[in-house]
């Protein structure tokens, strides 16, 4: 994990933001996008775990759009290394700003119910950081099969990218409603559609450990994260004209093509041998 001394930042990161009209497409094609879903699947309810962060809190504002404050219900599942200030801006989002029914679930006896039967893991700090998600994911879905609804991702498509989310964790959705925005745009348009800006700009964290940012995780910001995807990765520019445009050495950008490519097992369907006959 790095630390704030030795965080990457791109001298001149890449402007990714929209124009206005631009904005406005991408607000209507999510919310069109989040409703086809609820009726291709003949549903009424959507479901989405709130931590508040700048994705679940953009993506259930955009819930709300689409479907009405009735038909979306929050989840605020905090544990014994999520920040206070975090947990209250997510009721802060479901209570205040949009107005929707909430519930408020511990996990930490869930999490210890897991390690009391598999002690084994107790001080592995990712793995039992990766179970925190797993039972959230599970939750998840508890109350959306429950209330017969489809659970909605908060993932963005700098997280997708270097494979920055848990495996039937975070990941475990029916669906991404902003998986094609970069984490710079998910900002922009948190913003536009009028996000209060300290949750817009508020530091990320997966919070799967006490003191975790992203940046901390990845060894750079999100700017500079979203400049190597958009040029190196999505747009085929070689690294070395990459690194010399948005000034980094090349062997950043090399890791994030490695963390792309080993990656890609999060972003595909469990594999199995094809069939003989």
């Amino acid at each position: 994990m790095a630390t704030a001394d030795s965080i990457v930042r791109a001298d001149d990161p890449l402007d990714l933001t929209f124009s206005e009209a631009e904005l406005a497409a991408h607000r209507e094609h999510i919310t069109d996008f989040i409703a086809g879903q609820l009726d291709a699947a003949g549903v009424e309810t959507a479901v989405i775990g709130l931590s508040g962060g700048i994705d679940s809190t953009l993506t259930s504002h955009l819930a709300v759009e689409a479907l009405g404050q009735d038909a979306v219900h929050g989840l605020v599942m905090p544990s014994e290394v999520n920040r206070a200030d975090n947990m209250s801006d997510a009721e802060r989002v479901a209570n205040d700003l949009l107005g929707i029914d909430y519930d408020v679930i511990e996990i930490n006896p869930l999490v210890d119910a897991f390690l009391d039967a598999y002690p084994e893991a107790e001080g592995d700090q990712l793995a039992v950081g990766n179970l925190r998600v797993r039972c959230r994911a599970v939750l998840n879905y508890l109350v959306g099969n429950h209330e017969e609804g489809l659970v909605l991702g908060t993932g963005n498509r700098s997280e997708a990218a270097v494979g920055y989310y848990t495996k039937y964790g975070d990941g475990a959705v029916d669906c991404h409603p902003i998986a094609a925005l970069y984490k710079q745009q998910v900002r922009q348009l948190a913003a536009h559609i009028g996000v209060p800006e300290d949750l817009a700009e508020k530091t990320a964290s997966a919070e799967m450990w006490s003191g975790q940012t992203d940046a901390d995780e990845m060894g750079m910001d999100y700017d500079t994260l979203d400049s190597i995807l958009a040029l190196h990765v999505d747009g085929g520019v070689p690294a070395a004209a990459t690194a010399d445009h948005i000034g980094v050495s090349t062997d950043v950008i090399d890791r994030v093509r490695e963390m792309h490519e080993s990656s890609a097992h999060k972003r595909a369907m469990p594999p199995g041998p094809s069939p003989l006959y």
